[in-house]
């Protein structure tokens, strides 16, 4: 198994060391072609804006798309989840359109506010994972067919719709390796 890294600006290299550290192989991503390679795929957290507009640039939003529509996994944390949200901020333009979710850039605050706090995770069991917060958004709405695997103050905070997985934290700032290896199982069963 290959998972791809989108490796234009972010906290691209710790998922790699994370899904590396799970047992399988990693790849970081920097062309649209490099995602046929790839059996699933990682939108890391950086700069939502800066992403967005080097995904522009080199042409990834329609391979994207045909990589989610084709069932292969995306999983996004943090900016990965701002891009693929359905309505950013209130407003339908969001880039690359996957998840029924509304979302708000930076709602939990600024730089500063950025935080270490215990959620709630329910996949196959429930566990409490120390997640790492920061300028995080926040989920404001869930469709009908995305289910809540996580919260945090009564907000959704990861979220799957089908072969998509969605965290407004990073994870791979945890040294815990749970939300990694359930997202390489969706992987393997898609």
């Amino acid at each position: 198994m290959n998972i791809g890294v989108l490796a234009l600006q972010g906290a691209f290299r710790e998922h790699v060391g994370m899904i590396q550290s799970c047992g399988a192989n990693a790849s970081e991503i920097r062309l649209p072609d490099q995602l046929r390679k790839v059996d699933g795929l990682i939108i890391p957290g950086g700069e939502s804006t800066t992403i967005s507009k080097l995904l522009i640039e080199y042409g990834f939003p329609k391979e994207i798309e045909k990589f989610a529509l084709s069932g292969k996994t995306i999983f996004g944390t943090c900016a990965g989840a701002i891009l693929m949200a359905r309505r950013i901020d209130g407003h339908n333009d969001s880039l690359l359109n996957l998840v029924d979710i509304d979302i708000s850039r930076n709602a939990y605050g600024r730089q500063v506010d950025s935080r270490e706090s215990e959620v709630e995770i329910t996949m196959a069991h429930s566990f409490t994972f120390h997640a790492v917060f920061i300028r995080a958004p926040v989920i404001q709405y869930t469709g009908p067919d995305v289910a809540v695997l996580g919260t945090y103050k009564d907000k959704a905070v990861l979220v799957r719709q089908e072969n998509i997985l969605i965290s407004t934290f990073h994870p791979e700032l945890s040294g815990d390796r749970r939300i990694h290896d359930y997202f390489l199982t969706m992987v393997r069963s898609a």
